[in-house]
């Protein structure tokens, strides 16, 4: 995850009061996209889970504790 503006190539959508910006091609592959924020032993930080999930990708974390234990794929 990254502070970013939209591209042209760029879909936005909303989750939970939150706009996010995803490549358009990630995102048809992708969806649903859904993002929580969590506190584990390993630090707090955001839990990204989409369909990519589902194929082998893993849960992907993002978080300024060093991440969740999860990989992004």
């Amino acid at each position: 995850m990254a502070l970013d503006g939209p591209l042209t190539t760029d879909e936005t959508f909303m989750e939970k009061g939150i706009k996010f910006i995803i490549d358009k091609e990630l995102y048809e592959e992708a969806k649903p996209i859904s993002i929580d924020f969590i506190e584990s032993p390993m630090g707090a930080g955001f839990l990204l889970k989409s369909s990519l999930s589902a194929k082998g990708g893993g849960d992907c974390c993002a978080s300024s504790a060093g991440g969740c234990g999860s990989g992004c794929s």
